[in-house]
């Protein structure tokens, strides 16, 4: 249930809103949340996600939200979407941080790639240390939008390497040769962007020690003020689960992937990386803020077709078909919208929190044992000590370096009370 402060509960099925789009600023709309009330909160945003959707080719593994070809769309996209930032940029404050992502955001032709950033730049407020990141394909990016993209103020870029070996790329079905990170690489530093990231995926089916060694020394041979190196995962509806269902290629054991992930860690930390966050290193002041503020579970608005956000403690995702998003005078429709019970958001606030290194304040994580329903996640976490899996260090609670290994399997533990917990939580 959405609840309103001195208003009757709202329920979720009702709150869709093909109202709260279409009255711009109308005061009316399904029950009592209005399209009005909801922009307006946009004003305690202190993050900003930018959805680009389109694609030249859909790797395999991805499971966000993109479309492969559709070039006839691009301009009219590009047009809705200044229509949503200039209502969305009149209603925030200053902003911290901004990260657009896709898709691929540089997939543009130069003109309508510089329109669109331009549009941010004009209708977004942004701090005056506001960090501005841009996901880069290698394959799209060109001297001249490395210099749109300083041009129009964004400061930082994601560049996906995912590997160097072209054999794994093909395993992964991504479209670009390993010669044009570097590339990428030369326009971006030239340009006078020097704070960018690399992504490397790891446990690859067929993946090697040595083949894992390789792309860590290709990609700091680079230079990346920052690495996110992730295992790769098999998300529902994509093709790469698909090929695993149908047995065409074989997962790595779990110890080999934890070998990996330990691999990861070593050879970064040696090569000055701090790790931050389980799959994210960086260089002294480095790290991701924009990141660090989903961790944190701190506001964000959310721009472009499939976008998330989270606002408050509800989440939502704008609609994420296209031909809908094109159609709209004003703000795009609004769906899957979540509001957490106080049990449910302290589980998600381990989910979250737990991933920093650093781990989660000893006040913080008292005040979500009070609000979980029973003593079950004491449990969890007494349990996990126990194992050695989590520990508490500088009155925080944290994984050890072991633990990061099982980290997924402890946080859902945290997330959700299964039929063993509730037992246990009963007879207590």
């Amino acid at each position: 249930m959405l609840v309103i402060p001195n208003q009757s509960p709202i329920p979720l099925t009702q709150f869709n809103s093909d109202s709260h789009s279409k009255q711009g600023n109308s005061d009316r709309a399904e029950g009592h949340l209005t399209a009005k009330r909801w922009i307006e909160e946009a004003k305690t945003a202190e993050a900003l996600y930018l959805h680009v959707p389109f694609c030249f080719h859909k790797c395999h593994y991805c499971d966000f939200y993109s479309i492969v070809g559709n070039e006839s769309q691009y301009e009219s996209f590009v047009d809705q979407f200044i229509k949503e930032l200039t209502i969305v940029g009149s209603k925030l404050d200053e902003v911290t941080t901004i990260f657009m992502g896709g898709g691929t955001p540089t997939l543009f032709e130069e003109p309508l790639f510089a329109k669109m950033l331009n549009a941010v730049h004009t209708h977004i407020p942004r701090a005056e240390t506001c960090e501005w990141t841009i996901e880069v394909n290698p394959e799209t990016m060109t001297e001249e939008k490395a210099n749109i993209l300083v041009a129009t103020g964004v400061n930082r870029v994601s560049i996906g390497a995912q590997s160097f070996d072209t054999t794994l790329l093909k395993s992964l079905e991504r479209w670009h040769e390993p010669e044009s990170v570097a590339r990428a690489v030369e326009f971006v530093t030239s340009a006078g962007i020097a704070d960018f990231n690399l992504d490397l995926i790891h446990s690859i089916p067929g993946q090697t020690r040595e083949q894992l060694l390789f792309d860590i020394e290709q990609a700091t041979l680079l230079s990346p003020t920052h690495m996110s190196c992730y295992a790769l995962t098999y998300e529902p509806n994509t093709p790469l689960r698909t090929r695993l269902e149908r047995g065409d290629i074989s997962r790595l054991s779990h110890d080999d992937e934890a070998a990996m992930f330990r691999l990861v860690r070593e050879e970064l930390v040696y090569r000055g990386y701090a790790q931050y966050e389980i799959s994210n290193f960086a260089k002294p002041g480095h790290a991701c803020k924009h990141n660090i503020a989903y961790w944190k579970n701190k506001n964000w608005w959310a721009i472009g077709p499939s976008a998330s956000g989270h606002m408050n403690g509800r989440r939502w995702k704008n609609t994420p078909r296209i031909s809908e998003y094109l159609k709209f005078d004003s703000l795009p429709s609004v769906t899957d919208v979540e509001v957490l019970n106080s049990n449910e958001s302290a589980g998600e606030s381990f989910m979250l929190g737990l991933r920093l290194v650093e781990g989660m304040e000893k006040v913080w994580v008292n005040e979500l044992l009070e609000q979980s329903e029973g003593n079950w996640r004491t449990v969890v976490i007494e349990e996990s000590i126990q194992k050695g899996y989590l520990e508490w260090f500088r009155d925080c609670l944290r994984f050890t370096e072991e633990g990061q290994c099982f980290a997924d399997t402890v946080i859902t533990a945290l997330l959700m009370q299964d039929d063993e917990n509730t037992d246990t939580t009963q007879q207590d």
